[in-house]
């Protein structure tokens, strides 16, 4: 039996065998990036919309990373031939704005459809993301997370740490990963994925300080990336010394992909990335895993701030007819049933993004049995989002990503100082996003 169950939910409908209900069906196609278990857990949920009703039937259909989702998704609607719905990572979230004619915002879908969609149901962080400058919702939650802190915690209690209580800044980062590494409990204290992400625009965010002007580009295309900053600077260049030192091992730019590893073979014993990692590292770790949150430079004023989301939406395709937008419609309200958010919530380690589904978690103890669990809705939730920490809307952010990556990477190396890096970084950076700006005017 599926374990996304409707039991709890009053379709009121008959179940009709699913090739049946395919054939009379008004059929939907969602394009996604969501491959292994997320996939399955993916392919379930919609299996079980699919049969909880006759009139719609959606078909998901895996179409590689993120990035070639998106690629590919644009290519389709040159040729007329695009999905009904697209899932789109966080950082397409300013190209797709600007896509125009190519996309329907679910506030108008949900409107014009008669479904239920209240953008008041979301937890802040996640609607502030996603709306335009008049708060009205572009796309659809899906998949939000946000980057935690995992730890061994048999390496912390080998080197006398005590596994209950976390690094909280980066100055005990540091010394935590030096009493390990001085211990022989692990050969490096803590590595890190996704480092843009992570050390850049979550870091940033956290300690409260801008990425870019006009709020982190939230108030328009004129915006210029303004990150090279005396703490981005200290942060990278005290990376690149704790590397030196032994107590920071350098995972890889882009996704960082030898710093997972380092944590499942008990290389390193702090390890940075998304909170939707956390079925992943459950099953990869033959040891007691902590989570913590964050950690910050405490002499930051109003530091911790809130973390900001990754993750992905789902946003509806223009060209298909109003039957079909009536079944996209539809399956939106269903997956923002609080059952099917908490579900996805609790098996993934994704946000539940609505707060229905986060009380619907705490009153069936799921935080109670899975201590740390809650860990991505605290930072989230740790203070109302300011200007710098709703998130951030950079045309063209999808490469500008993969120049931070390497500009952290010349850092990393030697090659450049941290406030070198952070200002190359910006200077290209703003190229880009002149181009955008040029392209979308």
């Amino acid at each position: 039996m599926s374990r996304f169950t409707l039991h709890a939910l009053a379709v009121g409908v008959a179940t009709a065998s699913l090739s049946l209900s395919a054939q009379a069906a008004t059929e939907i196609n969602w394009w996604h990036a969501m491959g292994g278990q997320l996939g399955e857990i993916l392919e379930e949920m919609t299996q079980d919309f699919n049969e909880s009703q006759d009139d719609y039937h959606v078909t998901p259909s895996y179409r590689g990373t993120y990035t070639e989702t998106m690629t590919g998704a644009i290519a389709a609607f040159r040729a007329n031939e695009q999905p009904h719905i697209l899932q789109v990572f966080e950082v397409g979230t300013g190209t797709m704005m600007n896509a125009k004619g190519a996309i329907y915002p679910v506030y108008e879908l949900m409107e014009e459809h008669g479904r239920a969609f209240d953008n008041d149901a979301f937890l802040p962080a996640v609607v502030g993301y996603y709306t335009d400058t008049d708060g009205n919702m572009l796309s659809f939650p899906f998949n939000s997370s946000t980057p935690i802190m995992y730890y061994n915690r048999d390496m912390f209690e080998e080197a006398g740490l005590d596994p209950e209580q976390p690094p909280q800044t980066w100055q005990e980062v540091a010394d935590f990963s030096r009493q390990i590494v001085d211990a022989g409990a692990a050969s490096c204290g803590f590595t890190t994925s996704w480092p843009s992400w992570v050390m850049l625009e979550n870091f940033s965010a956290w300690h409260n300080v801008p990425l870019g002007t006009l709020e982190n580009g939230f108030g328009g295309m004129e915006t210029e990336l303004t990150f090279n900053n005396e703490l981005v600077a200290r942060h990278w260049d005290n990376l690149h010394d704790w590397q030196e030192e032994g107590v920071f091992k350098w995972g890889g730019p882009g996704s960082g992909p030898d710093s997972e590893p380092m944590f499942y073979s008990q290389n390193c014993a702090i390890f940075f990335g998304s909170s939707a990692s956390r079925a992943d590292v459950a099953a990869n770790s033959e040891f007691e895993v902590g989570f913590g949150m964050q950690p910050y430079y405490d002499d930051v004023e109003g530091a911790p701030q809130n973390s900001i989301i990754g993750g992905a939406t789902l946003w509806a395709m223009q060209g298909h007819s109003d039957d079909e937008y009536e079944a996209v419609a539809a399956f939106f309200e269903y997956l923002s049933q609080p059952e099917v958010q908490a579900q996805w919530h609790q098996q993934t380690g994704y946000l539940p993004i609505t707060q229905a589904a986060w009380d619907l978690s705490k009153e069936q103890g799921y935080y109670d049995e899975n201590p740390g669990a809650d860990i991505s809705l605290k930072q989230m939730t740790l203070n109302e989002p300011t200007e710098n920490s709703k998130g951030l809307r950079f045309g063209n952010f999808v490469q500008i990503r993969d120049i931070i990556s390497e500009e952290m990477e010349a850092v990393m190396t030697g090659g450049k100082s941290g406030q070198e890096a952070a200002d190359d970084a910006v200077a290209r950076g703003n190229d880009l996003l002149r181009d955008f700006q040029a392209a979308n005017q």
